[in-house]
């Protein structure tokens, strides 16, 4: 049931990241989904979110437990650990192992919007710190988060690099990848986490299109570029919904075989809590 236990088969990993709902009904809704994108593609492994200074905790905490015992997928926890305590989290972690979650993917997490941009009265600095944490504690198998285009806050994509490659000593076994919709920037950082010494898999974070305004959104959030020919082409359609989700299936079919021809170890959708897109995509895509 470890994450780790999927790469290196001889076959493409296909994994899928959700949202934890924020009541009941979208709880209902989010199962439907993962049910539904389950029945026909079985993933290998499917991931729950975990929101700003742990917003959203214990709706993970459920929404995990859930997927793993009710449908039987392999499932891994979020975890962040900005604005908690290191109580709060070992707290959190030991909840997850108790629940028989056996992967976590350990980020540092975004700040509380109304807490100062110096605040650091929490248990740990960085991800880095939570990977060794989990590991000095439990048998978690740990992944961690790594960025195509440098993390926004980071002063140089070298500095960058270094954190990623601390993450992996300190134990993380698996990296996934930011948002990123030109596949050129996933292959060379690939190839200079190759050559910075970071041999565990780096799986390619593939964020479906389905809305103009929402993906601008993220980007800007996250530091991720949107190349000027798609841009055009969105920019285009961006009032019709359905000519923007026929883009974005478009682009991401092709970019994803494009990934997969040229060596990624596999793809890890971000669905959104939606299954239409990924559905269309796989289907273009994925070989059994």
């Amino acid at each position: 049931m470890r994450v780790r236990e999927v790469f290196g088969r001889g076959w493409p990993v296909f994994s899928f990241e959700f949202f934890p709902p924020k009541t009941d009904e979208g709880a209902h809704t989010l199962m439907n989904t993962v049910a539904d994108l389950n029945e026909v593609w079985k993933p290998d492994f499917v991931s729950v979110t975990y929101g700003a200074g742990g917003g959203t905790r214990e709706r993970t905490l459920d929404v995990v437990t859930s997927i793993q015992s009710r449908l039987g997928i392999r499932t891994m926890a979020h975890l962040t650990c900005v604005g908690a305590t290191r109580e709060e989290t070992a707290a959190v972690a030991q909840r997850l192992a108790d629940s028989g979650i056996r992967n976590i993917l350990a980020l540092r997490g975004d700040a509380p919007k109304d807490a100062p941009p110096t605040r650091q009265d929490f248990g740990f600095a960085h991800a880095s710190d939570l990977i060794e944490f989990l590991q000095s504690r439990w048998s978690f198998d740990v992944g961690g988060a790594c960025y195509p285009e440098t993390h926004i806050e980071s002063r140089s994509a070298d500095l960058d690099l270094a954190y990623t490659r601390l993450k992996v000593d300190k134990g993380a076994s698996f990296l996934i990848t930011q948002l990123f919709f030109d596949n050129q920037l996933y292959f060379d950082f690939v190839a200079r986490a190759r050559a910075a010494g970071i041999t565990v898999p780096i799986l390619p974070g593939i964020m479906p299109i389905t809305n103009v305004a929402q993906v601008e959104r993220f980007t800007q959030l996250c530091g991720a570029s949107i190349p000027k020919e798609l841009s055009s082409r969105l920019s285009r359609v961006r009032e019709d919904p359905a000519l923007v989700m026929a883009t974005g299936i478009e682009h991401a079919i092709r970019q994803c075989r494009n990934l997969l021809e040229r060596g990624a170890p596999g793809l890890h959708f971000y669905t959104l809590n939606k299954s239409y897109a990924t559905r269309c995509i796989l289907a273009a895509v994925r070989r059994d």
